[in-house]
């Protein structure tokens, strides 16, 4: 691998951990970023020379500590910032070891904090995603369906908020916790959902994230333990898990759940999931994760694909859309009763949806009904529309195979 290669991975997969340790360590959330920046632009000169160090995640940590207090001493402002440089004055180490083990930690209390009740919900969300979930300006925008720079300006306006308010970098008191649960349990969804189906690149799947999200569910299940929604969500997340494996063919070719090889599923993870599942249900507190658990454990129990029992999955969407009213619920909806009923029901509910243009997902749908209730000059323009908003490479060749298929049929 070369230096830009492993420099591009390391901040991949440790921008978010080396993020936290120093926003937890200086208090600022835009001092914490430019350093990082600046440890990336030292690493970009040193590595081809030198070589990537051992553990490059320490090495950005301990590189990038030093760059920020070359700031605040250049920059000389503020009493707080004097005391930082005086504790600091003696820690500054030239190797690149820095202990890393107590920054998962550091990062939940950052999410904890940016999940903040004094942001509106969709700031909470979209900070915490983009500052210590990992995911850029313009994966944030795809999650929320919006413009690139909308999403910018929101960030923005979030950090502001939080910088002029004052808001402390510290998990808030047990009793404040449940007001923050339901931002932090979507924060860890969309994290898993990016690394599960990344919406750009050449890979499919975004293994560093999942795990992490993982990780995180499983920490505040472990701290919320009266929490049914938190173990909902980590059931989801362990039973979506337990395909990752099966999703791709040797040729690197993406694999739909009814065409994946069922007897690779992770057996372990679907039992986990389905008993944690089980858990939550007994505490009697409905909730929207629980319901997506439930769907994706019928898939995972069916031996087969014509053994799913789709008019259940198809009831499990209705009662997830009163729950949570979306276009995207409806979407699923719409293909569950296409499966449980007729390709014709699952398009006529999927054109009472609006507002869908942009959204791929649902031009995928359009096109899979379409071709299958054999119209296919119409499906053939919503392919052509799905493949222009595809951003992943794996999804857009099986569109393209799919849609070559259809025009040879």
């Amino acid at each position: 691998m070369t230096a830009a290669a492993q420099i591009e991975t390391t901040f991949r997969e440790e921008h978010g951990r080396v993020l936290a340790a120093l926003i937890t360590h200086f208090g600022d959330f835009t001092l914490a970023e430019d350093a990082l920046q600046d440890a990336l632009v030292e690493a970009l000169t040193r590595w081809p020379l030198d070589g990537a160090p051992r553990n490059p995640g320490a090495w950005l940590t301990t590189v990038a500590k030093r760059r920020a207090i070359y700031r605040l001493r250049r920059s000389a402002i503020q009493e707080r910032n004097a005391v930082i440089l005086e504790a600091d004055a003696t820690d500054e180490q030239d190797g690149e070891e820095i202990e890393m083990d107590s920054i998962p930690d550091d990062r939940l209390k950052l999410m904890f904090t940016c999940c903040h009740p004094s942001l509106a919900m969709e700031a909470q969300v979209a900070l915490t995603l983009h500052t210590l979930g990992g995911l850029s300006t313009q994966d944030v925008a795809r999650a929320f369906l919006v413009p690139v720079t909308t999403m910018a300006q929101r960030l923005a306006r979030a950090r502001n908020k939080i910088r002029n308010a004052g808001i402390p970098y510290r998990v808030p008191p047990d009793d404040l916790l449940p007001e923050r649960l339901d931002a932090l349990l979507r924060v860890i969804y969309l994290i898993f959902n990016e690394g599960y189906v990344a919406t750009s690149g050449d890979k499919l799947t975004r293994n560093d994230l999942c795990a992490e999200a993982i990780r995180l569910a499983q920490v505040l299940v472990n701290l919320m333990t009266g929490s049914a929604e938190a173990r909902g969500l980590l059931a989801l997340l362990l039973l979506h898990d337990s395909r990752r494996e099966t999703r791709l063919n040797a040729a690197g070719e993406l694999v739909l759940l009814d065409e994946q090889d069922r007897t690779r599923w992770d057996r372990a993870k679907i039992s986990e999931g389905i008993a944690i599942l089980d858990d939550a249900l007994l505490l009697r507190a409905p909730g929207v994760y629980q319901v997506q658990a439930a769907i994706s454990a019928l898939h995972a129990e069916a031996d087969t694909p014509e053994a799913t029992d789709w008019p259940q999955i198809a009831m499990l969407y209705g009662t997830l859309a009163k729950m949570m009213p979306s276009s995207v619920v409806e979407v699923n909806r719409a293909v569950a009763i296409a499966m449980a009923q007729s390709p014709a029901d699952g398009l006529a509910l999927l054109y009472r949806i609006r507002d869908m243009e942009d959204f791929y997902p649902y031009h995928v749908a359009r096109a899979d009904l379409l071709r299958r209730t054999n119209q296919r000059e119409a499906a053939a323009d919503a392919y052509q529309r799905a493949l222009a908003l595809c951003g992943n490479s794996a999804e857009h060749a099986y569109l393209q195979r799919r849609f070559d298929e259809m025009n040879r049929a």
